[in-house]
């Protein structure tokens, strides 16, 4: 199979360790757009860490449901340090005064009465009436140390404890510490110190400030707390502790120059007095080279040049935590010294480690271990106070404890890597930090490993080859960095090419890939803050552009386990299924699933809209392989869905689609677009096998039902939301795949109708999705963008895109569903859909590159039939022959065949 795009075949790898060039750490091209989340380290929805500052060293990197994750960098120059990544800590809470549920089971009286005003809350409050219960309150089968139940949706819980201070007491550093699900508030004395509207937080803390203390008195004082449960998992824990932090040695800010971020490498440019910093985070998940794609260990290159002339005393440090492998702050974790195959490793996990035991959204992983190994340099395990403070005044580590047990976040210790240049002008070496997830996912109740690691090798042999062909691999992205930007560039301009450059590793970033049954390939993404749900179809669907351009194997491998369980007896429908379950478990659809209602619809699935994107995907890979060999493994139930398109989708039913987040809709304009597209796709991948009466059927049922949406559709200059309403409008993304195919199904210039209209309703940061609402989505602005006749209508649709992206507050991996008038996030947030983002790259590289079709093979010269018509495969009059292949017909106009052009 010939692959559209291909990159680079795999070379022949030589040992290189530590083989540097100066290019390393000079990006491709300089990128001025700033990403609202910079890539730091990143492979998988678990490993997936980054920056949300515009300085790498204004915050800790986060991962991306916001929890901080911290990693940690400092440049120690001529005896003094500079801190290039992350932030000091401000506090070690290490005394407890009033301690939270992870300590004790403490008591307090408490009630789920409403309380009006905030008498409750008073020192001299009478609560006799009041249970004494135990901490902490909430949902036992969600949160951990829960000792009394309380989970009722759109409830409250009133708590409050008594503590005993002296003066001493409220003279030292105080901080209140609470974890809460969903509204918190807390009291002191009656005075309200915190209140975090509706979120839910694990191990937040606020410092007391002196009028916060001044709240506080000497003999027994009330901490009173509320909390409001909206609906879902409820929590309520807090407690009050002392911050006994000794001051660390002056660490100085080192100065931030650039930062450069290209689709494998991130680059970071420091000043460190008289020395400079350079410094690259690299995830080299070649999409061409699964074993590299799916291997869970980044690099972090580092460079210092002497910018005076002069040689200095240089080491360089770099620091995690066991917080990377937790899922809440209270999490005990096990930090320990490795040795393997003579290589000292640092790693942490937690001490439960519940494989594959948590099946939700908004997590992190808390089980398998981060790994920071001594190559090219050492290690320690040790407080972070004691190891900041030794390499600030030393330029080393302090002695490395062999094991720490932990029970809490402030008493993490730190893994810290340092590495010593000695005096030097210029010099530059590596290291590399790793997540060994142990097992990956689980797949119709099997457990499987992360492909990497299918044939058994280790987290260890992992990290031994990727420092011995540090070289090769490192130019191998470049080379990836360089394809991505060229590639962008040319159907767009430079800001394409920086959009796509940052969106590469958050789209990858999204998956899991594994060898599954039969040994086939799997690539299973995760509807990162959407539900949580595994392969969901509908993002598949836009995402798909990216993976047809580079490697559509891993297109099949997203869409074989949905065809396999459609197949099953899991699942009884005439049409897709939405997902496979919630990440990491895909043991079946967790989406509503509904039985046909009274009129016959399934409101709680998606029919139109996945059988649709299915069908439409499948035809793309017939089209790119030359064959319909994945299709025919489940011709069936390909036709099943084909059908029940062509019965069902001339004016969709109250079905929901992938724009479900705005609202049922009935009569859906564009759903109807994509079920015209499906019946279409099915005709050419008939077409493609030969049978001409199938493929003919099917086309004509596509141009009639085309015709037919054409007059429904129509609200004189544009083309409404729905089928039986005027005066709205929506975008028309789904039509996107009728000039991609050059079938020109819909008459009257539908197409150039719709984007004509289009620039009328764009805002500052970009164009609606429909006219209920200024919000939109990314993928599908790309998509209607890629309908652009002309170079300067592309960037139209482009250029207030960019400016969202660049200028949005929303600190997060680039949010796709937003408000195009404030360019703040709405909701989602690092979702695979922005491989949607290709979509122009896809469609100016589409016909040079698609393998022929072999479905049938005979064939004419042009003296054999004259004079000559030429059409498309599906029947379009051609003004001249197209490349590849062509029908001919000869003056009567009966005789078709195929020609080779």
């Amino acid at each position: 199979m010939k692959k559209i795009m291909t990159l680079a075949a795999v070379m022949a790898v030589t040992l290189s360790a530590g083989a540097q060039t100066p290019e390393f750490f000079e990006p491709y091209k300089t990128i001025d757009l700033r990403l609202p989340s910079v890539p730091i380290f990143v492979n998988d929805p678990y490993v997936s860490f980054w920056s949300p500052c515009d300085e790498l060293n204004a915050g800790n990197t986060c991962h991306w449901t916001d929890d901080e994750k911290p990693i940690d960098g400092m440049l120690r120059v001529d005896g003094v340090t500079y801190r290039f990544m992350g932030v000091e800590r401000e506090y070690v809470l290490d005394q407890t005064l009033l301690p939270m549920a992870d300590e004790e089971a403490w008591e307090a009286k408490a009630t789920t009465k409403k309380q009006t005003g905030t008498g409750w809350t008073a020192p001299d409050f009478d609560d006799s009436s009041w249970e004494t219960k135990k901490g902490a309150f909430g949902t036992a089968k969600e949160y951990p140390h829960v000792n009394t139940p309380w989970e009722d949706a759109n409830s409250d819980v009133y708590v409050r404890r008594t503590v005993n201070l002296k003066a001493s007491d409220i003279a030292k550093d105080l901080y209140v510490v609470f974890s809460h699900d969903d509204v918190f508030e807390l009291y002191i004395n009656g005075h309200r110190v915190v209140s975090t509207g509706e979120t839910w937080l694990q191990g937040e803390t606020t410092r007391l400030t002196d009028t916060m203390k001044g709240f506080l008195k000497e003999g027994e004082n009330v901490i009173a707390a509320h909390c409001h449960n909206t609906t879902g998992g409820a929590y309520l824990d807090y407690g009050l502790f002392v911050n006994s932090k000794t001051e660390n040695p002056d660490i100085k800010k080192a100065v931030q120059k650039s930062v450069d971020v290209l689709a494998t490498n991130t680059y970071y440019t420091f000043e460190c007095g008289p020395v400079m910093l350079d410094v690259v985070f690299t995830a080299p998940m070649l999409i061409d080279n699964l074993d590299l794609l799916s291997t869970p260990i980044n690099y972090i290159s580092y460079q210092v040049r002497s910018n005076d002339g002069k040689e200095h005393d240089v080491q360089f440090y770099l620091a995690t935590s066991p917080e990377l492998a937790v899922n809440t702050s209270n999490q005990a974790t096990l930090s320990s010294l490795k040795s393997e195959n003579g290589i000292k490793y640092i790693c942490a996990g937690t001490t439960e480690q519940p494989v594959l035991a948590k099946g939700s959204d908004g997590i992190c992983i808390d089980w398998g271990f981060v790994y920071l190994p001594q190559i090219n340099g050492t290690v320690s395990l040790a407080s972070t106070l004691e190891v900041e403070s030794v390499f600030a005044n030393e330029g080393k580590l302090p002695r490395t404890k062999i094991s720490v047990a932990s029970t809490k976040q402030s008493k993490n210790p730190t893994l810290a890597f340092t590495y010593d240049f000695g005096k030097i002008k210029t010099g530059s070496n590596f290291a590399m930090i790793g997540y060994d997830e142990v097992w990956d996912i689980e797949y119709m109740n099997q457990r499987y490993k992360g492909y990497w690691a299918r044939n058994g090798k280790t987290i260890y042999q992992a990290f031994e080859e990727l420092r011995d062909n540090y070289t090769d691999i490192m130019k191998r992205c470049r080379e990836l960095d360089k394809r991505i930007y060229d590639d962008a560039f040319a159907s767009g301009d430079k800001m394409y090419a920086e959009i796509l450059s940052g969106t590469y590793r958050h789209c990858i970033a999204a998956h899991k890939l594994f060898e599954g049954p039969n040994g086939n390939l799997y690539f299973f993404s995760k509807e990162n803050n959407s539900g949580g749900f595994v392969n969901t179809v509908d993002l598949t669907y836009p995402e798909s552009p990216i993976f047809f351009l580079y490697n559509p194997e891993l297109q099949k491998a997203m869409m074989r386990s949905i065809f396999e369980y459609c197949r099953s007896d899991r699942w009884n429908f005439p049409f897709a299924a939405h997902d496979l379950g919630i990440y990491p478990h895909a043991n079946g659809q967790r989406y509503s699933i509904t039985s046909p209602d009274a009129d016959g619809g399934f409101a709680g699935n998606m029919p139109l809209e996945e059988s649709g994107n299915m069908i439409t995907l499948c035809a793309m890979i017939s089209m790119l392989d030359g064959n319909t060999s994945f299709a025919d493994q489940y011709w069936d139930t390909v036709k099943q869905w084909a059908d029940y398109l062509a019965e069902n989708g001339q004016d969709p039913e109250n079905q929901l689609c992938t724009d479900d987040f705005a609202g049922h809709l009935a009569h859906n304009a564009n759903l109807s677009v994509k079920a015209i597209m499906g019946v279409a796709g099915f005709a050419e991948m008939a077409r493609m096998k030969g049978d001409i009466e199938t493929a003919d059927k099917y086309m004509a049922k596509a141009r009639e039902m085309a015709e037919i949406w054409e007059k429904d559709a129509r609200d004189g200059d544009h083309y409404g939301l729905t089928l039986d309403k005027t005066g709205t409008w929506s975008q028309k993304y789904n039509m996107v795949w009728d000039k991609l195919w050059g079938l020109n199904l819909f008459p009257n210039n539908a197409m150039k109708r719709e984007m004509a209209y289009y620039p009328r309703k764009q805002n500052t940061y970009g164009l609606p999705l429909d006219s209920r609402s200024d919000q939109s989505k990314t993928d599908w602005i790309m998509w209607t963008a890629a309908m652009a006749d002309t170079d300067e209508d592309f960037q139209r649709f482009l250029a207030p895109l960019y400016k969202y992206i660049n200028e949005t507050p929303s600190r997060v991996p680039v949010c796709d569903y937003y408000n195009t008038k404030t360019a703040t996030r709405i909701n989602f947030k690092a979702r695979s859909v922005v491989g949607g983002h290709w979509m122009k790259v896809l469609m100016d590289n589409f016909d040079k590159n698609k393998v022929p079709s072999t479905g049938i093979t005979s064939a004419v010269t042009d003296k054999d039939f004259e004079p000559m018509s030429y059409y498309n495969m599906s029947g379009v009059k051609l003004s001249s022959p197209a490349k590849g292949l062509n029908i001919v017909t000869d003056k009567e106009g009966d005789a078709k065949k195929i020609v080779m052009e």
